[in-house]
Formats: structure tokens, C-alpha cells, sequence
């Protein structure tokens, strides 16, 4: 009797613990008592500042509470990205417009709920490749993060216009991917000849002897599209709206210590760029590169549009895109 009696003592308090680790892992409400985990994901760029800076700050862990555990993840392209988001590894975070269309038009729960950068993005020849302007690219090899991503399509989009397309849908000028923070050694190597790149790698690039083809204001929609955005999923904004919004408090309050301390910003992104990558830039470097960004919330949903119909006409998409329901600003403040 005392050893059945024992048994049915440590099935109950074995019980009381599993239900407890349960809560912390699986709650989606952030009441008294409870733990959440929500992962925010970005890139070790510069148009990612945002996420490094509120992340330093501890802006999203003071938006979220106590109650929630805020951690980070990063990524080296948007189809990891979009990955991390659909499988629930990540709940939100920061990626170029160009992975959350591709996926959104292939059926997956995504939506846009603040812009974080515009600009960035530069085309740079190797000094080996020969190449002096856009009219010398037929049959070299250019490199970008990944198929379909927002600096190739915009790449493409600007070629497409002076009737120079990839071998993907024809074209000479031949494709790979790759992680930016890699170019350099790629460019020396004469594996490839031109880099769609954003910031601080183009700045990078050129410091080391690359050439600027076609710089951020002359590439399409270079000044104009959001280069990277805040997402989530559809699925989180309809079960918790005042964590979602608190999500974007806090890239808020990211995006507005940048445009109110730009040179502490800089130092926080080198050290935090140092931290994920091992490289640490040049303060003149990062200069250069801050030059070409414009941090912002906003989101041109007509801007968007636009360069969706551009990713379909380059093949990237199979069906021409509709994409009014994929922003939500709505937790914006006014």
C-alpha cells in the first residue's frame, strides 16, 4: 500500500511538470504565469539595421513583457527566411519583398506589416571581369543571394529594359547564388564577374577594387521599393493581434533610434555584422553604405505591385500576381 500509495504521489507531481513545460512551450498568450518564445529572424546586412538595433536595445523584449522570450535567428538568403517562417521556427523578422512574394504567390501564410529599409542595392563588376558598363555583361556570370530574390529581380528588371536577359529565361548572361559576405573571395577567384548586391557588401566590393555598373539610384526600383520588410504570418495576426503589434513596436522603435543616431546605429551594426559573420567593416565602408539606405517604416503597396508584375514577367512567378491582401499596416502607428 505505501509503495502504491508513493507511485500515485510521483505520477501526479510528473504530471503537474509536464503540463508546466507544455505552457511555456506551446502558449500563445502572454498571460500571468505563462512563457512564450517568439524567434525574430534577420540578415547580417545593412538594411537589416533595424532588427540589430532593437535587438541591442532590447526594445522587443521590453514591447513583448516579461512573458515572453525573445530570441534571434539569422539567415544568409530569403528562401531560409521563408523557410524558418512557414515551418513556425521563426514568428516574424526581416527579408527582402522579393522571397515573400514568390512565396505568397505559391500559397504560403505570409503578410507584410511594415517596411524597415528602401535602397541598398548595387550591380559591381570584378576588376577582372573587363566589364566597364551594362553593355559589356553578354555572356558573363553574375551572382546574387538567390534565384528570384529582390536584388536579382530588380537586376533583371533594369537589364530586361536594354533587352539583355539571363540564361534562365533565354539570355546569355548565366546565373549563380551565393552569400554576399563570399563575393569578394568569388570576384578574386574569377568565378564570377558581376554581384546584384546589397549593403555594406557592394561598399565592400568597390573598396577592394570593384567597379559600380549600375548604382542604387539607377536600378529599378531602387530608391522606391522596400529592400527589406517586417513579415509575419496571417496565422499569427488572427490568434494574437497585441503580440503582433507589439512586434512592430518595437521594429518602430528601431527604424526611429537609427534615423535619430545614425553613428551609434553604424557602430551597432558594425559589431553586430562582426558577430554573425566574423568580418568586421570599415566605418568609411559602412559610410558609404548608409549613404544608399533610407530607413523607413512605409510600405508602397503600388511599388510592390509594380515589381511583382516584373517577377512575373521574368518567369519567376507562374502566375501573374494579385497582392492586395499581402500588407497589413494596420499596427503602424499613425
Amino acid at each position: 500500500m505505501k509503495k502504491g500509495l508513493l507511485f500515485a504521489l510521483i505520477s501526479i507531481l510528473l504530471a503537474g511538470v509536464l503540463a508546466a513545460c507544455g505552457t511555456g512551450e506551446s502558449s500563445n498568450t502572454s498571460g500571468s504565469g505563462s512563457t512564450e518564445e517568439v524567434v525574430i529572424g534577420y540578415f547580417p546586412n545593412i538594411d537589416h539595421v533595424p532588427a540589430m538595433i532593437s535587438r541591442e536595445k532590447g526594445y522587443y523584449e521590453e514591447a513583448l513583457g516579461e512573458n515572453v522570450k525573445v530570441t534571434y535567428k539569422t539567415f544568409p538568403d530569403g528562401a531560409a527566411f521563408m523557410t524558418a517562417l512557414k515551418t513556425g521556427e521563426i514568428q516574424a523578422g526581416l527579408v527582402g519583398p522579393g522571397p515573400v512574394m514568390n512565396n505568397y504567390a505559391n500559397g504560403a501564410d505570409v503578410k507584410i506589416i511594415a517596411g524597415a529599409s528602401s535602397g541598398g542595392t548595387v550591380v559591381v563588376a570584378s576588376a577582372k571581369s573587363g566589364v566597364q558598363s551594362v553593355e559589356d555583361v553578354s555572356g558573363k556570370t553574375f551572382i546574387t543571394p538567390g534565384v528570384g530574390c529582390t536584388h536579382d529581380v530588380q537586376m533583371e528588371t533594369f537589364l530586361k529594359d536594354l533587352g539583355i536577359t539571363s540564361a534562365r529565361i533565354g539570355g546569355t548572361l548565366k546565373h549563380v547564388t551565393g552569400n554576399p559576405a563570399q563575393y569578394g573571395a568569388m570576384f578574386e577567384s574569377g568565378k564570377v564577374d558581376l554581384a546584384a548586391v546589397p549593403e555594406p557588401w557592394a561598399s565592400q566590393l568597390v573598396n577592394d577594387g570593384a567597379k559600380i555598373i549600375v548604382d542604387t539610384d539607377e536600378i529599378s526600383y531602387g530608391t522606391t521599393l522596400p529592400n527589406t520588410v517586417l513579415v509575419t504570418s496571417g496565422k499569427l495576426i488572427e490568434e494574437n493581434k497585441e503580440l503582433v503589434a507589439n512586434i512592430v513596436k518595437a521594429h518602430e522603435q528601431g527604424v526611429n533610434f537609427i534615423n535619430e543616431n545614425p553613428e551609434e546605429a553604424r557602430d551597432i551594426a558594425i559589431k553586430a555584422i562582426k558577430d554573425i559573420t566574423d568580418q568586421e567593416l570599415d566605418p568609411a565602408i559602412v559610410d558609404s553604405a548608409w549613404e544608399r539606405v533610407t530607413y523607413t517604416t512605409e510600405v508602397n503597396a503600388d511599388v510592390v505591385q509594380e515589381f511583382a508584375n516584373s517577377s512575373y514577367e521574368l518567369k519567376f512567378l507562374k502566375e501573374k500576381p494579385e497582392f492586395s491582401d499581402l500588407i497589413d499596416t494596420s499596427f503602424l502607428s499613425k
